[in-house]
């Protein structure tokens, strides 16, 4: 495989505030150091873009010193929190803005998606923007004409194809606007975070429109999102972007393990004042916490290892009826399970007296896939359900494997699927010929 995208040394600097220095001296001053190739003096006291802090100077790097190299063929993910340099980046590759110091090198045409409608003119029918965004890519008109009924049908905006693309939606917009992208004969296919304006099902059609382009056809793609399971399912390689800085090019499984570890604070334990406790009149969750078997907070956890996870709640009136439950969701929002104590002396149909409780429940090793993993304590009443008490996403503790041992991924190193990953016990025999 050749290398299609070059990047050496790039940086990105965005002046904030009024544009320009300044005054007429700091004009000529910067002019004078461009006529004999020196340094812009102005970028020498540039800052790393991080949004939070408060900084000094007027001018940030939006992007610094970015180096990879990425191969034909290849479906590259883009990780990052907002403002660390995905969009600036893709950008400068799709030749939308220049770059402050260094260079891109691209071979071969570029099909770019960055935002709602990119290259499309408003006043003219979704059929005249198909030529001109194809016209726009290089593309002659037999081409398009060729693969014009291709990019009508997967889009599904067959009936207003003919309206201007002014009356449209932004999911009509970002369906066509794909369409076009993909199906036009470029090498390098860029999209930024517009799938997330269509619905699941679209979503799930480029997905696998992309899977093609990049495994089928031999095209590269990169592509930026915050959903982490799409960019699992494309893409085999990712990288990690903080602050405008590359911190890592590698498998997609370590990329997001890094950002989860990093970029995602994780809470393993969490107690409440008790003027600011979770509850009603019945019951308040005092405390929860993640903790390893010898009670220790646990805030990364082998995949191997067991897992405590534990609440103090307090019951404020005499003669109720509850018990205690824990709902997990992983990082994407997806509801994994839910436990409550099923146990004669804690079910909810016993009678609790007023005072302090504590619950804990232990979940065994190799049970949870790779991660992070959220949990809402509760405090119910299930038979007329009823919640007392409830604390959403208040605590959270990160999965890693750290692929030695006997974890279920054994001596596969690509990623995996799926919510959990249970080590279950296997027999397989050889039955003869």
């Amino acid at each position: 495989m050749s290398v299609v995208i070059k990047v050496e040394n790039l940086s990105k600097a965005y002046q904030l505030g009024d544009i320009g220095t300044g005054t007429i001296s700091r004009d000529l001053e910067r002019f004078w150091a461009k006529m004999r190739g020196k340094e812009d003096p102005f970028l020498k006291i540039g800052e790393v873009n991080d949004r939070a802090v408060k900084g000094e100077s007027d001018v940030v790097w939006s992007l610094k010193n970015i180096n990879f190299e990425i191969q034909q063929g290849d479906a590259v993910g883009i990780i990052g929190r907002n403002g660390a340099g995905k969009s600036t980046l893709l950008k400068i590759l799709s030749r939308v803005t220049a770059p402050t110091t260094g260079s891109a090198k691209l071979k071969g045409r570029i099909a770019s998606l960055l935002e709602v409608g990119t290259g499309f003119h408003p006043e003219l029918s979704g059929r005249e923007n198909i030529f001109l965004n194809g016209a726009i890519l290089g593309m002659r008109k037999a081409e398009i004409k060729r693969k014009f009924d291709e990019i009508v049908d997967f889009s599904g905006v067959e009936r207003y194809v003919d309206t201007p693309v002014k009356r449209y939606s932004s999911g009509m917009y970002v369906r066509l606007a794909f369409a076009v992208a993909a199906h036009l004969e470029s090498e390098i296919m860029i999209v930024d975070e517009v799938l997330a304006v269509g619905d699941a099902e679209f979503q799930k059609k480029c997905l696998g429109k992309m899977g093609d382009v990049s495994k089928g056809e031999g095209r590269t793609v990169l592509f930026v999102s915050h959903n982490l399971t799409a960019i699992t399912r494309l893409c085999s390689s990712s990288m990690l972007l903080r602050n405008g800085l590359l911190i890592d090019h590698d498998a997609t499984h370590k990329i997001i393990t890094n950002y989860l570890s990093t970029d995602e604070v994780s809470t393993s334990f969490m107690q409440w004042e008790t003027g600011n406790a979770p509850g009603n009149g019945v019951a308040r969750i005092l405390s929860a916490g993640v903790f390893d078997e010898s009670y220790e907070v646990y805030e990364y956890i082998d995949i191997r290892k067991p897992v405590i996870i534990k609440m103090e709640y307090e019951v404020l009136a005499d003669d109720v009826k509850l018990t205690h439950a824990f709902v997990f969701y992983n990082e994407h929002g997806i509801r994994l399970f839910d436990s409550h104590d099923v146990n004669s002396a804690w079910s909810s149909n016993t009678v609790r007296k007023k005072g302090r409780y504590t619950a804990e429940m232990l979940i065994p090793g190799n049970f949870f896939s790779e991660g992070k993993v959220k949990i809402s304590p509760a405090v119910i009443t299930s038979d007329p359900f009823e919640l007392h008490a409830y604390a959403e996403d208040a605590i959270s503790f990160l999965v890693k494997d750290s692929m030695d041992g006997d974890s279920a991924r054994g001596e596969y190193a690509g990623s995996y699927g799926g919510v959990i990953r249970p080590l279950f016990n296997w027999k397989a025999d050889f039955t003869g010929r």
